[in-house]
């Protein structure tokens, strides 16, 4: 089986310290700042890296950007917001309430060269992984800390909370190995009880992360939950 016919494995990053603060700022296009096709997401297609944000030094502070370097920009029209999550690069040339970003990727969301928007310290966003990546995580298990820098986040440690496979069944902690399982549960992971005491058999998987290469496309695991570990919080 090639890996094309699995689905990539989407890493969701939570971060406790993002935080509520919000500052308005100009968006800029800059023609300058590369969008790469690996910084795009369609419904096609999953995003696996996070596209350029270049703020000024102060605004980065402001926000507390220096700690993980992930911004979010929320731009809202008449009948929706977007929020889109930035690597930050910090440039002392860009004006302290405005943040440049690729000329393209404005375009896109905002429909013009120049825009308003929220900006803040992102509470979580999501990459996709390739196999050889999805390998390396391959053996860990729910609550394990892992080194940020396999997924390109270094200097990060990461704590797995969960995940879930390609047809929605979850993992859950008290189940070991990757297979999948019917068990009795009385709550969350797997099920919701309606009325207290109720206990329902559902099907979850294990708790530990399988190796993509022995899975199959529609059972595949594809979505790994994980939060920033911070050792003195």
């Amino acid at each position: 089986m090639v890996y094309e016919e699995r689905p990539p494995l989407r890493v969701v990053i939570s971060d406790p310290k993002a935080g509520d603060k919000t500052v308005k700022v100009k968006v800029v296009g800059d023609e300058d700042i590369p969008l790469k096709d690996t910084m795009v997401k369609t419904k096609d297609k999953e995003r696996t890296e996070l596209p350029i944000a270049k703020v000024n030094p102060k605004l980065a502070d402001a926000l507390s950007l220096r700690e993980v370097g992930v911004l979010t920009l929320r731009f809202k029209s008449e009948d929706k917001k977007t929020n889109v999550p930035f690597k930050v690069v910090i440039d002392e040339n860009v004006p302290e309430d405005t943040v440049k970003v690729s000329m393209e990727l404005l375009g896109e969301v905002a429909g013009d060269l120049e825009a308003e928007a929220e900006a803040f310290r992102a509470k979580a966003w999501q990459i996709a992984v390739d196999e050889s990546t999805a390998i390396k995580l391959a053996g860990l298990r729910i609550g394990e800390i892992f080194d940020g820098s396999i997924i390109g986040y270094d200097g990060l440690k990461l704590k797995i909370r969960g995940g879930s496979d390609a047809t929605g069944f979850p993992m859950h902690p008290g189940v070991p190995g990757s297979v999948k399982k019917k068990v009795l549960l009385s709550g969350p992971p797997g099920y919701r009880p309606r009325r207290k005491g109720e206990r329902r058999r559902k099907t979850v998987r294990g708790n530990t992360i399988p190796d993509p290469r022995g899975e199959r496309r529609k059972t595949a695991l594809a979505q790994l939950n994980v939060i920033i570990y911070y050792e003195n919080k």
